[in-house]
């Protein structure tokens, strides 16, 4: 079986490349000869970054490059609104048809790519490419993923909900996308957990295993620039950046631990463009040298399971980025979500019944932050515990998809 895989064109964000490498692990548990087409930007960077990919059966091909038409419906949109009811069809390349064509399923991965929090313009460029493969008669499922809402914009839900409906599979990561799917009349939905609790940790690089070397706790912390969206000025984000070294100060001076700076998104190519380290060393910056021996930054180029070994090792963590979230949670490291979407919100109230531990991006300051990690640390082994009683059902549910694959396929063959 040969799967190609829409949704992610590059492993800059590690949060694609774990999603990517636990689909591959999981749909290998019940298809051992499946094939993967993995869209890439960047091939020779993505296939740098994992080694053993091409044993596993992935093949990084070329991306479908972005239409000029979604570009100048856009820029129109801007001038007529109206124009939002309207969907930009585009035409796939014959390179990515043909793709598509030697595969015998398309897989949309990518986690929220089929929202509203990456624009119009995004979320019609992929639309696009499944029903390039619905159109060629092969199966388009929705995998694992965090659905809408489109309710801020009644045209695209509507469009949405008859888009959804032509899909073989639908499944979904939490609750709430599946509530609100169910709301939208679709049936074709199951429910299961982030692939990503199934990927397997690497172990720490031995050059990194200083950053664990001490007698002290170690909090493991990840920011993105995507909480400057959050601020409407120049002095409002400057401000923000203040209050978070002001936290990390706090973290070494009155808390009395170390600190380990992990980005989850970083371009490959060393570029600075939406990169959590060249953020967060921004930050680091603002502290006292004696402050920044004990807050240090990961270097960058480590891959998914390297961080997800990484934070293993951390006493807690707090992050921005839902993989690093994922991979904390996932191996029982208390963690607070610094949520910027409605994934992680999800994501804690199916773990936990409750979204405690769910600090919402307008809200970081110095004082959440510092509150958010004295409850963690307050009820540590509460949580610890927890965790660890739900893991193995949820990592079991990882392969929920998977399965699902199997029977949409063996209906199929017998119809």
């Amino acid at each position: 079986m040969k799967v190609y895989f829409a949704g992610q064109d590059n492993f800059g964000n590690r949060g694609c490349e774990a999603l990517i490498r636990a689909n591959v692990k999981t749909i290998r548990s019940v298809f051992p000869e499946a094939s993967f087409l993995v869209p890439s930007r960047r091939i020779d960077l993505d296939s740098r970054q994992w080694p053993e990919a091409a044993a596993l059966g992935v093949q990084f091909v070329d991306p479908e490059p972005f239409p000029g038409l979604i570009r100048w419906w856009g820029r129109a949109r801007r001038v007529l609104p109206s124009l939002a009811g309207i969907v930009p069809r585009y035409r796939v390349s014959a390179a990515t048809r043909a793709l598509i064509g030697q595969s015998d399923v398309l897989i949309m991965t990518g986690g929220d790519i089929i929202s509203l929090d990456y624009g119009l313009e995004s979320l019609h460029y992929w639309a696009g490419l499944c029903e390039a493969a619905m159109q060629a008669g092969k199966p388009a499922v929705l995998w694992a993923a965090s659905v809408g809402p489109f309710s801020a914009h009644p045209a695209t839900e509507r469009q949405m909900r008859a888009f959804l409906a032509r899909f073989a599979l639908i499944t979904v990561r939490e609750t709430a996308s599946f509530d609100y799917l169910q709301q939208l009349g679709l049936r074709n939905v199951q429910q299961v957990t982030d692939p990503a609790f199934a990927l397997d940790a690497e172990a720490v690089p031995a050059a990194l295993e200083g950053c664990f070397a001490g007698a002290r706790p170690v909090l493991g912390f990840n920011i993105s620039p995507l909480i400057l969206k959050f601020r409407s000025s120049d002095e409002a984000r400057a401000a923000l950046e203040q209050e978070v070294a002001a936290f990390l100060s706090d973290v070494v001076e009155a808390d009395g631990m170390d600190v380990l700076l992990i980005p989850h998104v970083d371009p490959l190519d060393g570029g600075e463009d939406n990169s959590d380290w060249a953020y967060m060393r921004r930050i680091r910056a603002l502290l006292e040298p004696a402050q920044q021996s004990r807050v240090q930054l990961l270097p960058r180029g480590l891959n998914a399971a390297q961080l997800k070994g990484v934070i293993r090792r951390c006493t807690y963590f707090m992050g921005a980025r839902t993989h690093a979230t994922v991979a904390a949670l996932s191996q029982g490291v208390p963690t607070t979500s610094i949520a910027y979407s409605v994934k992680a919100k999800g994501i804690n109230q199916d773990l936990f019944g409750h979204t405690d531990y769910v600090l919402e991006t307008p809200r970081v300051s110095r004082d959440s932050l510092g509150a958010h990690l004295a409850m963690l640390s307050k009820v540590r082994e509460q949580i610890t515990a927890e965790l660890e009683k739900k893991s193995s059902v949820w990592r079991e549910s990882a392969y929920g998809s998977a399965a699902a694959l199997v029977a949409l396929l063996e209906k199929r063959e017998i119809q």
